[in-house]
């Protein structure tokens, strides 16, 4: 799955311009990432949100385990891996119907937060149990909301495209040319959402990635 997100909706944190300004290799343009995305999975569906959003997903060698869903409703475009262990307690609690899949709960979810608001956003995380990983955009308020899970079962890479449009994708391979690195919840723990995250810089063998950590707290990201 891939989501980019033009400077209109989302700007980079200082840490990743950085650490990003030291890839080896060319930047991608947004659009040329979307492009090889498309030409590498068969069948894949590109949407356009908007003039600053474009989402684009394939089930093309997922995991039977953990696959791959979109979804819509209200404005609000999600893009989901995985699966959820308590998808079906969660359907209750929110009043959804049986057929309901991760995708929708996780639509529903960030309806309650957004309209629950200041609800917390890791209180919505933190109720997910199982190994996903997911990108929601809510249009009608440009609304950027990204988690994985905990232990970072299901990988979610992020970084900057030439163009300077923040890039999620669960292919590593696919931002390479574009600064990468993992992160699980974005720049927030759901597991300590008051402690600062601070980059680290990779090493020189690795000189196109970085770890952000939580300060005296667990690694949020490999």
């Amino acid at each position: 799955m891939l989501g980019i997100f033009s400077g209109a909706i989302v700007s980079p944190p200082e840490e990743l311009v950085a650490a990003g300004s030291r890839t080896p290799s060319p930047k991608t343009t947004g659009s040329t990432l979307v492009n090889r995305f498309v030409e590498k999975n068969p069948s894949a569906v590109s949407v356009q949100v908007g003039d600053y959003v474009q989402l684009a997903y394939s089930h093309h060698n997922e995991s039977p385990l953990r696959p791959r869903s979109f979804g819509a409703k209200d404005e609000i475009f999600c893009l989901f891996q995985g699966s959820l262990d308590n998808l079906g307690s969660l359907k209750q609690q929110y009043g959804l119907a049986k057929n309901a899949n991760e995708v929708l709960l996780v639509i529903e979810a960030y309806k309650t937060l957004r309209d629950r608001a200041p609800y917390p956003a890791n209180h919505v995380v933190a109720h997910l149990s199982g190994d996903f990983a997911f990108v929601v955009f809510d249009k009608s308020t440009s609304t950027l909301f990204v988690a994985s899970d905990q232990v970072g079962k299901v990988p979610l890479y992020w970084g900057i495209t030439a163009d300077g449009y923040v890039a999620f994708a669960d292919d590593v391979d696919l931002l390479k040319g574009c600064y990468y690195s993992t992160a699980l919840g974005g720049l927030r723990s759901f597991e300590n959402p008051k402690n600062k995250i601070t980059a680290v810089p990779a090493n020189e063998g690795e000189i196109w990635g970085a770890t952000f950590k939580v300060e005296g707290a667990t690694v949020l990201a490999d």
